[in-house]
């Protein structure tokens, strides 16, 4: 007999079917097992209710209803809510918009010392009008919807764990902090700040970034992205009459480029790839301008400010001297290195996967997906942060595809919750 990898086991079927095989799990507490199963349906709604408002990370009013809503919901379960605009503070790059989604940030005061931060994100990849198309649908084990899984999901989660520890009146934690960014998509210019200041200032992060549908884990690094932006100005002529007369700006972003090929280290795991590159309007015209564009990944907050050094040193080298080349390079995401602390906090959470709900729990060290704000959150701490503690899902980004899984809603619920409560009493292996 074995248990099924995405039901949950409910509390007397689990005990009874533990003691028939001899395992030695421990039963579920009663009391958590029982909420989740309550919260599953309201989650799904809540799931609802999200995803039919559609919030493009440049959508504004779309943002504006989004949060406005997140806010309710937190109040209404007690919390101090705050809705801040991050625009202010905005690290600039060439694609941030001058206004930017409001971060909700809710906060529930408790009896203890520990202080717990709660991360997801609001907004979407999707444009105003797609929401028509695809609304929200469950389909047997699949619910759908456009943004569902990147990572309105993640609220809703998160809603529902503080519901439960609500209905459980429990406050052994000294602050329990939500904080839900609208901005994420476009590598939370806003939000990177406040984030990073916060993840400092609490001795655990979970983030709520959904889990995958083949592989169930936990995510404790991710690769840092950055990006390399050269632009060339020369001076236009004829090309057959007078091309002595011109400077050639394509020729002078050639050089650069070729000058900068070599800048990728596979024993440290950079990556330095030039993938875009445009100059010229006309065959017959020396080409007055030229641009390329290179694409940074880097597994160390440390191998940012080499490689950074590294391209500002070589494109001091021109080709053209009368050629004004300008870089611009841009720190879009850090990466997220795996501590002693998130592996320790991670295997607790491996543990009451397996002991109390017999299913598998990976956790995964090594760098892979996107960029994360759990990234963020890890910049300025040594404290565990960890991420994908959302449900399990698949699509995302994709125009029909997007859902997560409903039977990961309550083992989901189930380990948010438990995670909380033993952070609070300090019953983590790393003592956070």
């Amino acid at each position: 007999m074995k248990f099924p990898h995405r039901k949950f086991l409910h509390t007397a079927v689990f005990a009874v079917c533990a003691a028939t095989l001899g395992t030695a799990f421990a039963a579920p507490d009663a009391r958590i097992a029982a909420l989740a199963a309550k919260e599953k349906p309201a989650l799904l709604e809540t799931l609802k209710d999200l995803v039919s408002i559609e919030s493009g990370s440049r959508d504004l009013e779309g943002l504006e209803k989004i949060s406005n809503l997140i806010a309710d919901r937190f109040k209404a379960l007690g919390g101090e809510v705050e809705l801040i605009d991050p625009s202010a503070e905005a690290y600039r790059m060439e694609d941030t918009p001058e206004k930017m989604g409001r971060v909700v940030r809710a906060t529930f005061k408790g009896t203890g010392k520990k202080k717990i931060l709660l991360i997801a994100h609001m907004d979407t990849v999707y444009t105003i009008g797609m929401l028509n198309k695809q609304p929200f649908r469950v389909e047997g084990d699949k619910a759908y919807g456009l943004g569902i899984a990147d990572d309105k999901q993640g609220i809703a989660v998160i809603t529902h764990i503080v519901s439960m520890l609500q209905a459980m009146k429990f406050k052994e934690y000294g602050t329990l902090t939500v904080l839900i960014n609208g901005d994420e998509e476009i590598s939370s210019p806003g939000a990177r700040a406040l984030i990073t200041r916060m993840g400092a200032e609490h001795d655990a992060v979970m983030s709520f970034e959904g889990a995958y549908v083949k592989e169930d884990k936990l995510s404790l690094a991710t690769a840092g992205i950055a990006s390399v932006t050269l632009h060339v100005a020369g001076k236009a002529s004829h090309a057959g009459s007078a091309p002595e007369l011109g400077v050639n700006a394509l020729y002078e972003l050639s050089h650069q480029i070729l000058q900068m090929r070599d800048l990728s280290d596979p024993a440290t795991g950079l990556k330095m790839n030039w993938t875009i590159s445009k100059s010229g309007s006309n065959r017959n015209v020396i080409p007055a301008s030229a641009t390329a564009g290179a694409d940074v990944r880097v597994l160390k907050v440390s191998d940012y400010d080499r490689i950074e050094q590294q391209v500002n040193e070589r494109v001091k080298k021109q080709l053209i001297p009368e050629a004004k080349v300008q870089l611009n390079f841009e720190r879009r995401r850090p990466p997220l290195e795996a501590t002693d602390a998130s592996r320790a906090m991670a295997r607790h959470a491996q543990q009451i996967y397996k002991d109390e709900l017999g299913l598998p729990l990976g956790a995964d060290d090594k760098a892979a997906g996107g960029g994360t704000d759990a990234a963020f959150a890890a910049l300025k701490t040594k404290a565990p942060v960890i991420e994908r503690f959302g449900l399990q899902g698949f699509g995302a980004h994709s125009a029909d595809a997007e859902y997560v899984l409903v039977d990961s809603i309550e083992p989901r619920l189930y380990l948010g919750t438990r995670m909380v409560m033993d952070i609070a009493r300090s019953k983590t292996a790393n003592g956070n």
